[in-house]
This record gives structure tokens, C-alpha cells and sequence, in this order.
């Protein structure tokens, strides 16, 4: 008999990958014959706009984007990049130096701490938080170091509070806002604060602004690259994912720091073999056309929020609308933890929603809902927990 295969120990500190586990029982349920809404995820429902693939059939059909993809992504889609990031953010990127195309945000995430950590540094890691930051700083060796995202601060990092000893031993800090799980959003003045602490104590800074696109009631958020000095000391990720419905068709990009995300591409070099050309042309058309197609989108997540809210708001709970995001965050009622009552729901109402506790210790005590389901099957959904609520 053939001894078990015993796994390293560095995927034995990582627990299941949240979202997959969550999968893995909706498909059970939906194989029991169930009537299953998926609140869980944040996998928009809204198609890829229709011109976007049509760029990628027609590239498809080209053999010279058959072959290997160059490492660094082609030269029209960084170029691309930087107009669509400087018609957004005003800010001027040089598309040779300090634009960086992924196969999704999610990849470069999880390869930057190979780029820039050593065994036993810390990484900041905001919690709650994406799983990815955490487990990214696992594989390279890291040390990560939680940051209370707390409501009382309005779930923004409090620098002050972080010991000195651990900023000492920091090499990079992840932030991302508009946040996931949280829905919180940050200013210039909070970007500043963090550029200042990490000259201070020597770290880099990675933000995650793969939301920066949905957002509500006119509001713009910011980009990191915005603020004075943060192309010195940090680059910024961003996704085509959210923006534009492509989350299966892995492209994105990060930016800034020229010297960061050179060291970037040394990881991904010896790794992957960049986009599939077809796709890199259709994000070109993407970032070219669709600026109105995600306006559009933020519109119907917009009246979904608000219908979501509102609902949730009349049982009880006083949730503020937020501001950008496809997520609610919202209190887990009393006398149940956060893996209690997502058991309870999906259990008794075959309903999906996300526990706090999976973005890390802070997220206890809460659970996140996503906006990525049609108007008709949120108000099932809250017709659900209501008869739940009030057993």
C-alpha cells in the first residue's frame, strides 16, 4: 500500500480556500433538487458586454495570437491601460515601465510576496480581508500581521495602533479600498497616512482596487496612485473582472512602481507564459469602449443595494447603503456567530451568504451578501431570512 502523500507545511497552514467550500455545498444542495440563491460569491451575473467578445473571436481567428504571449503583455494593451488610467485617475503612467498586464488581479496578488518578501518578514495584512493577502504571504515565507478593520474606525487600518517592533520587521503592507469584504472606502488623506508610515518604517505598499468601478450615487473612488508619493513606494492592482464581467477570462494589470513590478515580472517570467493574445485584445476594447457599459452596471447594482438594504433595514438591522462595491456587510444577529447563522441559512432557507469569520478573527460577527443575483431573487432571498429571522 502506497504511504499517503503528507503536504508541505505551508499548505498545512492554509485553511479551505473560503469560496471554494462555499461552492462545493451550494452544488451539493443544487444536486438534491434545491432551490438555491447564491449570495456568497462575487461572481457578476451580468454578461461580458457584447462588443468585448466579439474583439475576442476575431482575434481568436488570427494564428498570430496562437503563440506565446509576451511575459510583460503586449504593447498596445499597456498602452491601453495607461489611457483608460489616466482618463479615469489623471494620473500618467509610462506604459514601458510601470504597467504590468496579469492573468487576473487574483495572480499578481498572490506572486508579489515571491517579488518582495523574504523568509520570515511581515506582511500587513488587513483583516478582515481577501484570503488571497494572507495565504500570498504564506508562500513566500512571510510573516502576516492582521489589521483590525473595526466599524468604529469606519473599517480603515488605524496605523497608529501597530506596534512599533512589527513595523520594524514589515516589508510590504496589502490595502484595499473600496474593501472587500467591508464595502469601506478611503480618502486621500488615509492614502497619505500610509504613503508617510511606509517611508518611515521602509515597507511597499500593494493596493487592491479591483472595486474602484462599482460605485454608487455618484461617487468616485479614489485610485492610490492619486496621492503624492505613492508611485515611490507601492504599485496598485487593478481588474477587468469586476469592471466589465470577465472574471472567467483572467486579465488585469498592476501599476506603479516601476522597480516593484519588475521584480514582478521576474516571478511571473519563470511561471506563466502571459495572456492568451485574443484576450489581450479584448481588453483593449474593453478598457477603450466599455467605460459606459460599467457605468451602466454600477446603475444596476445600484437599485440592487437599495433594494437589498432597505429590505434587510425593515427586519431590523441599519446597515448604511455603501458607497461602492457589489457587497453588503452586515451584523450577524445576536446569539449566533458568523459560521452559525450562514449554516443556519443555507440549512433552513437554501440560502447562500458568506460568514465574517472566513476574511479572518475581525470578521467575526458578521456575514457579507453579494449584489450579483437579479432583483427578483434578492427579494425571494429576503423573504427567506425574514421567515427566518422571526422564527
Amino acid at each position: 500500500m502506497k504511504k499517503p502523500i503528507e503536504p508541505p507545511d505551508r499548505l498545512k497552514k492554509l485553511p479551505p480556500y473560503l469560496f471554494a467550500e462555499i461552492d462545493r455545498i451550494k452544488r451539493e444542495l443544487i444536486a438534491q433538487g434545491k432551490d438555491v440563491i447564491d449570495l456568497g460569491v462575487g461572481d457578476p451575473d451580468l454578461p461580458t458586454p457584447s462588443f468585448i467578445i466579439e474583439a475576442l473571436s476575431e482575434a481568436a481567428k488570427n494564428p498570430a495570437n496562437h503563440r506565446y504571449a509576451l511575459d510583460q503583455g503586449m504593447p498596445e494593451l499597456r498602452r491601453a491601460i495607461a489611457a483608460w488610467y489616466e482618463k479615469r485617475f489623471h494620473v500618467r503612467l509610462d506604459p514601458d515601465k510601470e504597467i504590468l498586464p496579469l492573468i487576473g488581479s487574483k495572480e499578481g496578488i498572490g506572486h508579489v510576496p515571491l517579488a518582495l518578501v523574504n523568509p520570515g518578514d511581515v506582511v500587513l495584512v488587513p483583516d478582515p480581508g481577501y484570503p488571497v493577502y494572507k495565504s500570498a504571504a504564506w508562500f513566500a515565507g512571510g510573516e502576516p500581521y492582521l489589521l483590525p478593520l473595526l466599524e468604529e474606525n469606519n473599517y480603515l487600518v488605524d496605523f497608529d495602533s501597530i506596534d512599533k517592533e512589527i513595523l520594524a520587521r514589515a516589508k510590504m503592507m496589502f490595502l484595499n479600498y473600496p474593501n472587500n469584504p467591508t464595502s469601506a472606502c478611503a480618502s486621500k488623506e488615509f492614502f497619505a497616512k500610509a504613503i508617510k508610515m511606509a517611508n518611515e518604517h521602509g515597507f511597499f505598499i500593494c493596493h487592491d482596487a479591483a472595486y474602484t468601478e462599482i460605485a454608487f450615487d455618484n461617487f468616485e473612488p479614489l485610485s492610490f496612485l492619486q496621492v503624492d508619493g505613492a508611485k515611490e513606494i507601492g504599485i496598485e492592482f487593478h481588474s477587468l473582472s469586476k469592471t466589465f464581467n470577465m472574471t472567467g477570462w483572467r486579465i488585469g494589470f498592476a501599476c506603479g512602481n516601476a522597480q516593484i513590478l519588475q521584480l514582478l515580472a521576474k516571478v511571473k517570467s519563470n511561471l506563466d507564459s502571459g495572456i492568451f493574445q485574443a484576450i489581450q485584445w479584448a481588453g483593449i476594447k474593453a478598457l477603450s469602449q466599455g467605460i459606459e457599459e460599467a457605468k451602466k452596471n454600477s446603475k444596476i447594482y445600484e437599485r440592487r443595494r437599495d433594494l437589498l438594504v432597505n429590505g434587510l433595514n425593515s427586519m431590523g438591522w441599519k446597515i448604511p447603503k455603501p458607497k461602492a462595491t457589489f457587497y453588503v456587510w452586515a451584523p450577524v444577529p445576536s446569539g449566533s456567530t458568523s459560521q452559525e447563522f450562514a449554516s443556519r441559512l443555507l440549512k433552513e432557507a437554501n440560502l447562500v451568504v458568506t460568514p465574517g469569520n472566513g476574511f479572518g478573527p475581525n470578521g467575526e460577527g458578521y456575514f457579507r451578501l453579494s449584489l450579483t443575483i437579479k432583483e427578483e431573487r434578492i427579494t425571494e432571498a429576503l423573504k427567506r431570512i425574514k421567515q427566518l429571522h422571526g422564527r
